[in-house]
């Protein structure tokens, strides 16, 4: 994940290096130390996620200035402006509104990890005509006709049509045999719900999969009790777990456990770098 991190921001690098040489004259004179934000929960249930992403961006800017900073600037260094973005969409966006109107030197920026936050920062940064560079995967974040957002992983709709076939496969062999039935825990932030929409309009029919269980919570989860008790009586083959933060993955996992659906008895297929964030 680190190497994710630290691959993006030398992206960063390349990208806001143009900008900057966009600024005029004085790029040229002198190498200038080059700042980028990154926004990112460094609070609430996905802090965790935020502070993998801080340490990410640290490594690879370090590398980077250890190497000579800049080439196409003369060497110069960078550094990075780290904006908490909350826990909320609200706050992500009144982050966004705090950096462009406070941090005028700024290049560009990356964030801000939840596809629900990263839409709202982008409205603000496009105004601002601000570069932002994020690993959010939703499919509406690049598909509004933006010119200044960047998006560097697949979007949800494309992971989803070619990742089901092979996640479902990978299930079927926990089992050793065909998979009939499937269910679906997610929460209501951007990415997921870019995930589940082409399975949910025929991706699973096409696989000759019934969705038996279909929960969707807002974040954060309380109690995981009835969506898991609902999963013990519709018994999918199996279960895509679909949250966005650490605490909620925690939670429902933990009462699959204590309701007997644990250590292999339920094939449990999740996306996205929380769910192996150490």
């Amino acid at each position: 994940m680190a190497m994710q991190r630290r691959t993006l921001v030398r992206a960063l690098a390349a990208i806001f290096a143009g900008a900057a040489l966009g600024a005029g004259p004085a790029w040229a004179q002198q190498p200038k130390e080059v700042r980028v934000a990154m926004i990112a929960p460094m609070s609430g249930p996905w802090a965790r996620q935020g502070e993998l992403m801080k340490k990410g961006a640290d490594m690879a800017i370090q590398d980077i200035n250890r190497a000579g900073g800049i080439k196409a600037l003369g060497g110069a260094k960078m550094s990075v402006l780290v904006i908490d973005a909350g826990d909320s969409a609200e706050k992500a966006k009144n982050a966004a509104q705090r950096l462009v109107a406070q941090e005028t030197d700024v290049v560009g920026a990356t964030g801000a990890w939840l596809s629900s936050f990263t839409l709202a920062v982008t409205e603000v940064t496009e105004r601002a005509e601000l570069p932002v560079l994020t690993l959010s995967y939703s499919d509406v974040i690049t598909g509004r006709g933006y010119k200044y957002v960047f998006q560097t992983s697949p979007t949800g709709g494309a992971q989803a049509n070619g990742a089901l076939p092979a996640l479902l496969e990978l299930a079927k062999s926990s089992t050793g045999q065909p998979l009939k039935t499937v269910g679906i825990i997610m929460d209501n932030t951007a990415a997921p719900v870019s995930f589940v929409k082409p399975m949910r309009e025929g991706g699973f029919d096409k696989l000759n999969l019934k969705l038996v269980i279909d929960e969707t919570f807002t974040p954060p989860l309380a109690d995981a009790t009835s969506m898991v008790q609902k999963v013990r009586n519709t018994r999918p083959d199996v279960l895509l777990l679909l949250p966005t933060s650490v605490p909620d993955d925690k939670l429902v996992l933990e009462k699959l456990s204590e309701m007997g659906m644990g250590r292999g008895r339920l094939p449990v297929v999740s996306n996205g770098a929380h769910i192996g964030a150490p």
